[in-house]
C-alpha cells in the first residue's frame, strides 16, 4: 500500500510540475499576444491611431509572425563607458542626439550576434523616461516580409538584468504607416546577418 501511495504522489508531483511549467510558458506567450491586441486597438482608435484616414477605414489589425520562442534569446550586456554622443540619421532632416549605452551579445538559432542599444538625450531627460533605451536594427527580412527600413525594440535599463532579448516584441517605425513621421534609421553596426522572423511584419505587400 505504501508503495502505491509513493507512486501516486510522485506521479502527482510530475503532473503539477508540468502544469506549472506549461502555465509559465503560456503566461509569456499570452503577454506577447496581449501587447499585440493592445497595439491593434491603439491603431484602430481614431483618437490614438497614427494611421492616415484612408488607411484607418480598412484597418483590421497588424500582421505578425507567430510567437516563436526561438527569437526569445538569452543575452549578455556590456556597458559602454564614456559613449560619445552622435546625431542619428532619420527618414527626414531631423537628427536626434543619441548615446551608445551598451552592447548586447546573443545567439539566434546558433548564430552569434551583437547589437548596440542607445539612449536618446532628449527623451531620457523627461520624467519617467530616464531609464528608456532604444534598440533599432535591420535584418534579412527587411524589404521582403518586414518593413524595409528596419524595426525597433524598446527597453528599460532594468530589463538588462533579465538577460532576455525578445524579438517577438519588435515593431515598425511610425513612418512605415504614415510618411508624416520622422523615424530613426538603424545604424549600420546594428545590421543582423540573418532573418529575424518575429514581431510585426510590413504593413502592405
Amino acid at each position: 500500500m505504501k508503495q502505491i501511495f509513493r507512486v501516486f504522489f510522485i506521479s502527482a508531483a510530475i503532473l503539477i510540475s508540468g502544469a506549472v511549467g506549461s502555465r509559465a510558458q503560456e503566461t509569456w506567450q499570452d503577454l506577447v499576444e496581449k501587447k499585440r491586441k493592445e497595439k491593434d486597438a491603439e491603431f484602430s482608435n481614431p483618437e490614438t491611431t497614427i494611421l492616415p484616414d484612408d488607411e484607418l477605414t480598412n484597418f483590421h489589425g497588424l500582421d505578425y509572425f507567430p510567437v516563436n520562442e526561438d527569437y526569445r534569446v538569452k543575452m549578455k550586456f556590456k556597458k559602454i563607458k564614456d559613449g560619445k554622443e552622435f546625431k542619428m540619421k532619420t527618414t527626414t532632416t531631423r537628427t536626434p542626439v543619441y548615446v551608445p549605452y551598451g552592447t548586447l551579445k546573443f545567439k539566434v538559432r546558433g548564430k552569434k550576434c551583437e547589437l548596440t542599444v542607445y539612449q536618446n538625450k532628449e527623451i531620457s531627460a523627461k520624467p519617467g523616461y530616464e531609464d528608456y533605451l532604444f534598440l533599432p536594427f535591420t535584418d534579412l527580412t527587411n524589404g521582403e516580409s518586414t518593413y524595409g527600413g528596419g524595426r525597433y525594440l524598446d527597453m528599460r535599463i532594468g530589463d538588462l538584468d533579465k538577460r532576455v532579448l525578445d524579438f517577438n516584441e519588435c515593431y515598425n517605425p511610425y513612418c512605415a504607416y504614415n510618411p508624416k513621421y520622422s523615424c530613426p534609421v538603424p545604424p549600420s553596426e546594428n545590421s543582423l546577418p540573418l532573418a529575424i522572423e518575429a514581431g510585426v511584419k510590413k504593413f502592405h505587400d
